[in-house]
Formats: structure tokens, C-alpha cells, sequence
């Protein structure tokens, strides 16, 4: 398999002693990764170096084998994102909001707008204005945004931040449809939960440090959730 995603020594800390140290991790495309920590453990920081929002100490991050930091444009050629929260404007409609973001790419109309609508469960709200939503929509929005070019790897943040039970089905479902054509998912999340049933890959970070990667079917050939799994793992490197 060739990689999607490859972290060398990838390192940024803040003045205020967070961010993350000496980060090694390799994603393959067609894995839905999971990134799995407590808040404040590094996760929103290494997710802004993939995608080029915050520049590293030290260390690279490479995507489809091209450098964040050296050859940006290329890197990001395939690369959907959706990082902390989903951004729109609350004063155009939910498909004037898409028609603007597709003037970034050559081959995205109307039909491809209406698509991901549809994918994302918003093409009944398509006239209406982002002002109106609730939180679960406006990330609904969001990930009808980030995958608009079609792409081959989708960083998403938090996805499942404000989505009622319904939404989180949905959510989890189109990440797996989406998986089954080829897009490979680094996710970060704190639900626990989700990520055991969504994620085919899982690596625990705690305290800026990457501590474990598994798959998810190893984990829980030796554990009986993911939560116990996590519990040990934050519990073991707490202590060290």
C-alpha cells in the first residue's frame, strides 16, 4: 500500500509547554485513521501542520509523498480538511456558500454541489442560510465543502462535534461509503465511542506524545472497548 499521510519527528510546542514533540506516524491510503486524545493533548495542533496552517519546529509532514512545508501546493492537491470548526457564511444559502468554495477548483459544478449535498443529508437545505443551523449542520456544511474536489485524503476535526444521535449515524455512515471509494480519513475525536466503530486505525495521544497505534480490530481482540484500551494506555503513560 502506498502512504497517504507520513509525520517525521513532527514537533511544535507553544510558550505555554502544549502542542506536540517528535510525532512519528504513518497512515495508508484506505485507512480511516482515528486520532484519539483528551482535549489539549495535541490533536488540533498536529492536524494545523498537515494542513499547512501552522508551520513545525522541526520535523515534516508528508501527504501522497509530497512535503506540507516544501512543496505546499502539490501536498495539498487532494487533500479536503475541516479543522476546529466548519466555517460559512450566515448570510448566503448553503449552496451559495458551496459556489464560492467551488471557484478554488476547475471541475466543480453544480451537479457536484448538489452531490455532496446530498451526501451530507443538506440538499433539502440548500437554500436556506447557515444563520439558521444548528451546530450539526453547519458541520454537515463543512464536510459537503471539504469534499467538493473529490479528494483523496479528508482531515476532519472533531466531525461528530454537535450532531445528534441521528446525525452521528449518518456521519458514520458517510465516512465508510466515502472509505469504499478510495478516500482515506485522519479523524480526531475525543468520543471514544465513535471512533471504535468508525475507525479502522487508532493512534493515543496524550500529553503531546504520540504513545500507541493499533488497529482497531488488535484492540479489541485484547480489550473489551476501546475505552478500556485508552484508559490503560493514558493510565500507563501518566505514571511515566
Amino acid at each position: 500500500m502506498s502512504l497517504a499521510i507520513e509525520m517525521t519527528g513532527l514537533t511544535k510546542v507553544y510558550p505555554n509547554g502544549r502542542g506536540i514533540s517528535d510525532v512519528n506516524l504513518t497512515v495508508e491510503e484506505g485507512d480511516i485513521f482515528g486520532f484519539l486524545g483528551p482535549n489539549g493533548a495535541g490533536k488540533t495542533t498536529a492536524m494545523k501542520m498537515m494542513a499547512g496552517l501552522v508551520k513545525p519546529d522541526r520535523g515534516d509532514v508528508r501527504l501522497f509523498g509530497a512535503s506540507v512545508t516544501d512543496d505546499f501546493v502539490n501536498a495539498m492537491k487532494h487533500v479536503g480538511c475541516m479543522i476546529e470548526t466548519a466555517e460559512s457564511y450566515p448570510y448566503m444559502t448553503a449552496n451559495d456558500n458551496l459556489k464560492l468554495f467551488a471557484t478554488f477548483y476547475p471541475d466543480v459544478d453544480q451537479k457536484r454541489i448538489d452531490e455532496c449535498l446530498e451526501i451530507t443529508g443538506m440538499l433539502k437545505y440548500k437554500h436556506e442560510k447557515p444563520r439558521r443551523f444548528s451546530l450539526g449542520m453547519k458541520q454537515r456544511l463543512g464536510i459537503a465543502a471539504a469534499i467538493l474536489s473529490r479528494p483523496r485524503l479528508l482531515i476532519l476535526d472533531e466531525p461528530l462535534n454537535g450532531l445528534d444521535v441521528e446525525g452521528m449515524l449518518e456521519m458514520r455512515r458517510m465516512i465508510k461509503q466515502l472509505s469504499q471509494h478510495g478516500t482515506t480519513f485522519f479523524i480526531s475525536s475525543h468520543l471514544i465511542h465513535d471512533v471504535e466503530l468508525t475507525c479502522t486505525r487508532i493512534g493515543v495521544v496524550y500529553g503531546g506524545k504520540l504513545v500507541n497505534v493499533d488497529d482497531t480490530q488488535s484492540i479489541l481482540a485484547n480489550y473489551s472497548s476501546l475505552e478500556n484500551y485508552f484508559v490503560s494506555e493514558v493510565e500507563r503513560h501518566a505514571r511515566i
